[in-house]
């Protein structure tokens, strides 16, 4: 099982090993800057192979969690500086990830309390979101019922998911990812259950698949198609987003476009469902002959599922989310057997200082623990 911490070329750079830290939202910045304590977390991390930050905005109109650091203002590129200063220090690799959120969102996030954006009108009615409540306090409430973008108004999306690449570059990112998954903004377009619309960007797979696409490209022309990465969740219904006949007919489209762009990769996320994994084999052996560059895989990986996964050459770097919340050191950990401690999931979103942020302890191989004598 040495592939797993073997380098990887991704594009222009060197990964030390082929474990990504995942996306994951934490809700810790409260003045959407990312702060000293953000560049702490993600310095103690920094043995991934390759981190892709928390899911950052583009805009306020992009904003639906409260606290989370966005990437629209001066301000906040200076924040990421610090940022990756600290991982390259430690020597290691970052991806912003690039966020719009869509209908996912509450009027107390946006820009004078206006309704969120989205394809069309359809509300999630069973979606909740990290925001402010009437009186003020943070917690999850409901969402508020979008609007639809208009055509224009798609069009300046895509100059904001540029600009945001362009401050994610000038900040000292080594690329950006595109959040195209979990039912925000690009996986309303896609899913023709909340694509209602009559433009050229709703109707066929290749009109619903448009916004992506355009994107895609604008960014690649602003920063570099190495510099560039998709994140896709194919099948996913979460927050709302229903099943549909196409779903695999549209991501293997995506695959053969995508592939043709030459990115740094497409990251999938495999949501899990009840009845067990969706990206499984079968799925992952077409993907793989459509997208022939690097693909990123995460959703209950394991290092046995890895394993498998690169030996029969349907991914090549795999990622992990919530272990690296309670194992800064996860790569040694793995690579040495050594035990994983569990994030303790009241402190996932929001909170200040280090409590479940910065406090989870490195393992020391040296530490035995005591046995207790029996009475």
């Amino acid at each position: 099982m040495t592939r797993l911490f073997d380098n990887y070329r991704l594009g222009d750079i060197v990964l030390r090993n082929r474990m990504v830290m995942a996306p994951m939202t934490r809700a810790r910045c409260v003045d959407t800057v990312a702060s000293a304590d953000t560049a702490e977390y993600y310095r103690q991390r920094a043995t991934a192979g390759l981190i892709v930050t928390e899911g950052t905005p583009i805009s306020p109109e992009g904003q639906g969690y409260a606290y989370v650091p966005g990437i629209w203002s001066k301000e906040q590129v200076a924040g990421w500086q610090t940022v990756t200063g600290a991982v390259h220090n430690e020597g290691g690799r970052i991806f912003s990830q690039l966020w719009h959120v869509g209908r996912l969102s509450h009027a107390s996030l946006q820009p004078e309390r206006q309704r969120p954006v989205s394809a069309g009108a359809v509300p999630a009615h069973e979606g909740k979101t990290f925001a402010f409540t009437d009186d003020g306090a943070v917690g999850f409430v409901d969402v508020t019922e979008p609007r639809p973008l208009s055509t224009e108004e798609v069009r300046r999306v895509i100059r904001d998911f540029v600009h945001g690449a362009v401050n994610a570059s000038e900040a000292g990112f080594d690329g950006v990812e595109l959040h195209a998954a979990n039912g925000y903004l690009f996986e309303q377009f896609l899913n023709p259950s909340t694509n209602t619309r009559s433009d050229h960007y709703g109707g066929s797979i290749q009109n619903r698949a448009r916004f992506l696409l355009e994107t895609v490209d604008c960014v690649i022309e602003a920063v570099g198609s190495s510099r560039v990465g998709v994140r896709l969740s194919p099948f996913s219904e979460l927050f709302d987003m229903p099943a549909y006949t196409e779903a695999a007919d549209t991501y293997l489209y995506l695959a053969s476009e995508l592939s043709r762009r030459d990115l740094a990769y497409v990251h999938l996320v495999d949501q899990l469902p009840a009845g067990g994994r969706v990206l499984d084999v079968d799925f992952l052996k077409p993907f793989r002959a459509e997208y022939s560059g690097t693909i990123i895989l995460a959703g209950g990986m394991t290092r046995e599922l890895a394993r498998d996964l690169a030996e029969m050459d349907l991914i090549d770097l795999a990622a992990f989310g919530q272990p690296f919340i309670a194992n800064p050191d996860l790569v040694e950990r793995m690579q040495n057997g050594w035990p994983q401690a569990t994030p303790d999931r009241n402190s996932y979103y929001g909170g200040v200082g280090a409590e479940g942020y910065l406090d989870y302890p490195r393992f020391d191989p040296a530490y035995v623990q005591p046995t207790v004598p029996c009475a």
